[in-house]
This record gives C-alpha cells, structure tokens and sequence, in this order.
C-alpha cells in the first residue's frame, strides 16, 4: 500500500577537580547538527504497513495500534519510502540500502555542524563515527573522508555495538581525546537507520515495539579542546554549546541478555527485554547520584537533562529513578515524539533543540545520558 508522506516542518555549586597540569580542564561543545530522510510519516500511518511487513495476524492488530498509539512517537523519518522496504529481499539489500542512504545523510550532518561552529573540514582532527544499523569496511567515516574534504591525517574512530548509549558515550570519548590533545578540533557523528533492521515476517514482540519506536537519522557534534592557557583552537566564533566537565561509564553485570542484537542470516534481529525499565528504576538512581557527588552536586542542580528518549516507559523509570519533576524530560520526550528513537543520534539531536531553543543560563549543570547494550550507562557532565 503506498502512504502519503506529510511536509517537513520549518528547519529550525562547585567547580570540577582541576586536572592535572598541561592537560586541559573541560571540552567546549561548538556545535550539533541534524540530518533527516525526506520520506516523513505519521505514527498512524505506519501502522498497518508495519503490520504487513510482520505478518501480523488480523487477530493481533488491535495489540499493534495500541502498541504504536502508545510509544510516544508522533512523526518519524525513514531511509526509504515505506512501501519499499517489502522489496529488500535479504540483509545484504538492507546494507547497501543502509550505506548508500547513510552516506549522504553523514554527509549532510557532518558539513552541518561544522558550518554551525564555523570551520572546515580539514580542521578536523578526529572523526569518531557511530553505528550499529549496518556494516561496512572501508567504514562510513572512510568514505566520507575524500568526499567531504578531510585531511589524509585525520583520526579515524568507527565504533559498532554501542548502539543507542553511543551518542553519550562517543562525546566521553571525543572529550578524553580532547583532553590530550589540546587545541584540537573532533567531530561525533552517529548515523543510524533503524528502519532496515526491521525484520520481515516477525512478528515477536520485540520486533514489533521496535518498528513502533525507532526512527532513522543522522547527527553529528563538533568540539574543541581548551588549552591550558585557556585558548582553544583558534577557530571559528564562540561556542554556542555547553563545556563537558567529566563523563563515567558504567556496566550492569549479569545482563547482557537484555538489549542488542540476534545477529542471524536475516541481518540484526533486535533484542529488548521487558526487564529493562525496572533495572533502570532500581541501579540508575545509584550511579548518577554518586557521580554528580564527586563533583558536588545532586540531582536538583541540574537544569537541563539531556536523555535518550528509549521509549516511554524508560523515560518514566529514569524520572522515577532520579525523582525528577515531571517536566525535567520533556526534551527527551519532545524529539522522540518528533522523530522517534534514533538510537545513538538522539541524544544530539536532545541536545541541538535544548541549545537552540531553551538556550540554558551561563554556568548552569546539564546531565547528558544514554543507556545501551551491555547493559550499560554513560554519563557525562556539562556546564553551560
């Protein structure tokens, strides 16, 4: 069945430890950029090709309207148009769909935020590029090096597995780089199309609260590294974002079972187990609060909480967890209304509208966070 798509909207306390010395105190976010597939649907209109694509009975269609009324998605991008994905006949169609599609949205986010924090691409010292949608070697970030114009030196970083704690953990990761090399300039980008993992003929539960939540998009973060002097790389206009003062990680162990992937014949078979928001409920609290301890703060310092939107009930543990008031994640809930879980690059896009639009006060707290695979957390700590 072919479904209409629908326009686009208009594009729119105490300091931290001092490091120790020569190595720089916090990494300055210049800028974030998204990228999203033209093809734009409604939430209801999805629906019943969904359906179709897992063969779900007639019998069950009523559980799958109220499953997708109830995700708290309103509109989502896809890498195709819908009534193409019935044609992908094996994971290696799915693939080439998901690197082609890809590259041009990597594109799009990359060239984005760097015109956004007012650079070049061969000012770029290292790309860390994220995904966990598809697969390819020479890697996305390889492909894309000659035809954006980085230079033959640039620091490459693919990263496969992360999935959606990605976007959290890869800025961690960009800010320790940062650290050692100050003065540099490094871009995370995340590109993930959730779309082509969906597998046709399932229709478990898991791959159907998948196909209820997940979007597809690309977005990418500059940042720069803040010498000791208190210089940074000398290009481009102030920051428009935040400073990362520290990140942590963190394991669940004993529960690796419960999200990632069945890797099988079919290509990525997505893994969710109901248990997830009760272990967020229970371990969650925990870890941030001890994190934020170190630095002298608790949660109600926080102004601004950058989340991974998981879904709905995830959102709803993580502010049970942290006894948060009911607004505190409203960014969150607000992108994954507007494009659905985009994995690794939702948290990017969190962060692009709350600096764009809230615009926080200067030396006000941020908490950005994510979960994944792992299972796991990563936190990493911003000032504005």
């Amino acid at each position: 069945m072919r479904v209409p798509l629908i326009a686009d909207p208009p594009s729119s306390p105490q300091p931290a430890a001092t490091p120790h010395p020569g190595v720089p105190a916090v990494t300055t976010i210049a800028a974030a950029h998204t990228a999203l597939p033209p093809h734009r649907y409604r939430q209801e209109d999805l629906t019943e090709p969904i359906g179709d694509l897992c063969m779900v009975p007639a019998a069950d269609r009523a559980v799958l309207r109220r499953l997708h009324a109830s995700a708290g998605v309103r509109t989502r991008h896809l890498a195709l148009p819908i009534e193409r994905y019935a044609g992908l006949r094996d994971f290696r169609e799915s693939n080439e769909a998901w690197l082609t599609a890809g590259l041009g949205l990597a594109e799009r986010a990359l060239t984005g935020a760097l015109a956004r924090a007012g650079l070049a691409p061969a000012d770029v010292d290292l790309l860390v590029c994220a995904s966990i949608t598809g697969v390819a070697a020479p890697s996305l970030d390889a492909r894309l090096a000659g035809r954006v114009g980085l230079r033959p030196d640039v620091k490459r970083l693919p990263v496969f597995g992360l999935g959606c704690v990605a976007g959290a953990a890869g800025l961690a990761r960009v800010h320790d780089y940062l650290r050692g090399h100050p003065g540099g300039t490094a871009v995370l980008l995340c590109v993930e199309l959730c779309s082509l993992t969906l597998q046709k003929g399932d229709a478990s539960r898991a791959n159907l609260v998948a196909g209820a939540l997940f979007g597809d998009g690309a977005a990418a973060l500059v940042a720069g590294g803040v010498r000791p002097d208190g210089g940074d790389n000398g290009a481009g206009p102030a920051p428009a974002g935040p400073a990362v003062i520290a990140t942590r990680s963190h394991l669940y162990p004993g529960t690796e079972h419960l999200l990632g992937w069945d890797v099988g014949a079919g290509g990525f078979r997505v893994v969710i187990d109901p248990a997830v928001p009760a272990l967020v409920r229970r371990d969650l609290g925990g870890q941030v609060r001890g994190f934020l301890a170190e630095h002298g703060l608790d949660t109600g310092d926080i102004g601004t909480w950058v989340c991974h939107p998981g879904g709905p009930k995830v959102l709803d543990a993580v502010t049970d967890a942290l006894h948060l008031p009911d607004d505190a994640l409203d960014p969150a809930r607000h992108s994954l209304a507007a494009v659905g879980n985009m994995s690794s690059a939702s948290v990017l896009h969190i962060l692009q509208g709350v600096t764009e639009t809230r615009r926080p006060e200067p030396g006000s707290w941020g908490l950005l966070m994510a979960m994944g695979p792992g299972f796991c957390s990563e936190l990493v700590l911003l000032r504005w």
